[in-house]
């Protein structure tokens, strides 16, 4: 019996944080909103049920914004970014404090609902999933169709699919037909949607690599794809070069990586332009908190601790360093893993401008042996913030 062609899907919800809080505030549909903020309001209540919404130009302190929804990333506002600039761009936006315990029971649901049709999953984190369909019989389209429907049914939420041979281009293509998309790439995908786009595109490929690529006349995907590989050995290294020129043809051998399996849990993020380790600390600062906090909810969702602590820098000249530390218990709380991230960070020189930070946690605990009364709760992590910000 012949093994069926690789069929993997890619899972996005929309604009998931953004797209729960309009669950409750339905009179936000069709406005700018946009989440996060460490002291960011709850909106008021008044006697006659109207509400009253804090807008960013009100907004004062640090944060970077978790999420937006599509009428604010239209206004130039994204996730990561700095809530102040955001204010600058989009000051009439509603701005709405971040609810964990919500986008939890909502990320639950979703992919209870998900692993009901299609249980050979990979957990990617609060929003997101992919999924091997090769082995199942059904037709792709009507497949992925009957999933979109059960998570529309189980949360009331939109989600976008891609389909296609590998996990790097199911990511890509997710992202083609957002919102409530469903994209798939066949055997002629890669040439007619996937080149025409720019490098950006592919996940793994930042602003400072899109720049240098840009520079080397290298600027839509298809490009990269006939792009001499000893000029990208040159300028981008042995294996990062090797990794694009594999990526533009839409190479991917990745398997699945089942919760059973997961022998790490990272998060990271690269910045929009190269921060300076003095002078952009505060803006680094804030941004490991966050990275910290977003990793500190995955291990709990997922009922992990682990006792290695570790942190990866990527400099502006695309040389990665890491850092390890091992603690004597395992955890999952966010203060534990933000005070190890920063011995891992005092133990790198830090002279040149960053484009990428992460905060990793390996040697995991199994699930069962996890305490739940243990874990902090949102209130816990919130102090954490404000310890930060003095």
């Amino acid at each position: 019996m012949s093994t069926p062609p690789r069929r993997i899907a890619h899972l996005d919800m929309d604009a998931f944080y953004a797209s729960v809080d309009l669950l409750r505030y339905p009179e936000l549909r069709g406005q700018p909103v946009v989440i996060g903020g460490s002291s960011a309001q709850q909106p008021s209540l008044f006697a006659d049920g109207s509400r009253r919404f804090a807008r960013l130009r009100d907004y004062v302190g640090r944060g970077v914004i978790t999420t937006a929804t599509y009428e604010a990333r239209a206004l130039g506002v994204a996730s990561a970014m700095g809530i102040m600039k955001a204010a600058r761009l989009a000051p009439d936006a509603i701005l709405l404090p971040v609810d964990f315990t919500a986008y939890r029971h909502y990320s639950r649901l979703f992919k209870e609902a998900v692993a009901s049709i299609a249980p050979d999953c990979e957990d990617r984190g609060i929003d997101e999933i992919y999924l091997d369909l090769s082995a199942l019989a059904e037709e792709s389209r009507a497949l992925a169709q009957r999933i979109k429907d059960a998570v529309r049914q189980a949360t009331g939420l939109s989600c976008s699919i891609g389909i296609a041979a590998n996990k790097l281009l199911a990511k890509i293509a997710s992202d083609l037909d957002k919102p409530d998309g469903l994209t798939i790439l066949d055997a002629d995908g890669l040439q007619q949607r996937i080149w025409p786009l720019p490098v950006r595109r592919i996940n793994g490929i930042g602003p400072k690599a899109s720049e240098r690529l840009a520079i080397l006349g290298i600027a839509r995907i298809g490009q990269l794809a006939e792009a001499d590989a000893n000029l990208l050995r040159q300028h981008f290294g042995r294996s990062y070069g090797a990794w694009l020129l594999a990526a533009a043809h839409g190479i991917d051998e990745r398997p699945l990586v089942k919760a059973a399996e997961a022998k790490s849990i990272s998060r990271e993020t690269t910045f929009e332009r190269d921060l300076h380790p003095r002078g952009d600390r505060e803006t680094l600062s804030a941004v490991l908190v966050g990275l910290c906090r977003k990793l500190a909810d995955d291990l709990q969702r997922k009922g992990y601790r682990g006792r290695t602590i570790g942190v990866k820098l990527r400099f502006a000249d695309f040389r990665v360093v890491t850092r390890d530390l091992t603690v004597a218990v395992a955890t999952a709380d966010a203060a534990d893993l933000l005070r190890a991230s920063r011995e891992c960070l005092r133990r790198i020189p830090l002279e040149h401008r960053l484009r990428l930070l992460g905060v990793r946690v390996t040697a995991l605990e199994s699930p069962a042996s996890a305490d739940p009364g243990s874990l902090p709760q949102q209130g816990e992590l919130e102090l954490l913030e404000r310890r930060e910000q003095r």
